[in-house]
């Protein structure tokens, strides 16, 4: 096989403080994350959202060091994927393309224009396919393809979900018996797996297979670990009346204080790099609640970022998908057109509380008061409540 290309998808996140309000800006322009009667109404309420939420939002990255993490260890993991591929004999080069942030996938495709690939593996660093994160990468994909005759040329692959690779499974039941190696009584802590929820009508309404995904992962993820320990699967990062998967981690890490459950080990089940919701929500939300209810031993797993047999396990992926049968945009699952999005990160999903906030006619007022800002002066939360 001559040079293989491997674009690694991800959401991004803003490198510093400066960087958060027009990250906002980009996710909230994203008509699959807020759809708008008119799409004249898209900048400019994603242009108000990101300025109302932008000293929040810095506040939460401010907690973690002033910035995420995550371009820097999907870089990491990129150089080792390649490197690990270049060790096999394989002429690769691994490109990264982020959702929201730098950098963006447009210029990773702009990096692939000047490469002469002969194959091109597609693959999300989303261990379980969500419409919503995945899938929207994808989409954004299909639509660049479509529109460049240059990429129609190459010949390409997807990968849309990885979550049940022996390699994936092994490196993290390796990590949570680190872990739990190192208390006293490792057999008596309660592992707590946290998944990043997502509304239910994604799964009973879109069919969107993620939640069988994530049970079917933490199910074989036990098996290989082989520790007599209890468990719980819950759903992180929800916000707003809808109703999202459950159990809640909230609520489940109350019920175990509850059954006098006093050391937690976490585990960021569909996380495989540190950002704002392993090292804000877990690390420092979660652990205060969990103390708060008496559980005084709370320890948290850390992601895989670079760990080697993760990594490994990414470099077969790659091989396989690149000697087998092409899996296109069409043939992953498109959700239906009526579906409504919701932002991919706990405190913008804040904003969207429901379908029914973001119609016409609440855009239409939010863009009103906007306007109103502009010439009275009083501040948009003035006028819409609401909000």
């Amino acid at each position: 096989m001559g040079r293989v290309g491997v674009l690694l998808l991800n959401l991004g996140g803003p490198d510093k403080l400066e960087d958060v309000r027009p990250f906002l800006y980009n996710l909230f322009s994203d008509p699959e994350i807020i759809r708008l009667p008119f799409r004249w109404l898209q900048k400019p309420l994603a242009w108000m959202i990101s300025t109302m939420r932008a000293h929040k939002s810095q506040d939460n990255y401010r907690e973690i060091g002033g910035g995420s993490p995550l371009r820097r260890i999907t870089e990491e993991q990129a150089n080792a994927l390649q490197q690990s591929l270049q060790q096999r004999g394989y002429d690769a080069r691994v490109f990264v393309g982020m959702r929201y942030w730098h950098p963006f996938t447009e210029e990773a495709i702009a990096q692939i224009h000047g490469e002469d690939l002969e194959k091109l593996v597609i693959l999300p660093l989303y261990p379980q396919f969500s419409i919503s994160t995945s899938g929207s990468s994808f989409r954004l994909l299909e639509k660049i393809w479509e529109d460049d005759p240059e990429l129609q040329k190459l010949d390409y692959t997807v990968v849309p979900s990885w979550y049940d690779r022996p390699g994936y499974l092994r490196a993290m039941a390796d990590l949570i018996a680190q872990e739990l190696d190192q208390l006293p009584e490792p057999d008596r802590a309660h592992i707590f797996f946290s998944a990043h929820g997502v509304p239910r009508s994604y799964v009973e309404e879109a069919g969107d297979p993620y939640q069988q995904e994530i049970e079917a992962c933490t199910k074989a993820i036990v098996e290989t670990l082989n520790r007599p320990n209890d468990y719980t699967l819950a759903y992180q990062s929800r916000v707003g009346p809808v109703e999202w998967l459950q159990p809640y981690t909230e609520d489940a890490i109350g019920e175990l204080a509850e059954k006098g459950v006093d050391t937690l080990v976490v585990v960021p089940i569909s996380f495989v790099s540190e950002h704002i919701e392993t090292l804000q929500e877990i690390d420092m939300e979660y652990r205060e609640l969990a103390e708060e209810a008496g559980i005084h031993n709370f320890h948290r797993v850390p992601a895989l970022n670079t760990h080697p047999v993760f990594v490994e396990d990414l470099a077969d992926l790659v091989v396989e998908a690149a000697n087998s049968s092409n899996l296109t945009f069409d043939g992953v699952m498109h959700p239906p057109k009526q579906t409504k999005f919701y932002p991919p990160e706990r405190w913008e999903w804040g904003l969207t509380t429901s379908a029914e906030m973001w119609n016409g006619r609440l855009a239409m007022l939010g863009f009103l008061a906007l306007m109103a800002e502009l010439i009275t002066g009083y501040g948009p939360l003035h006028f819409v409540g609401i909000l």
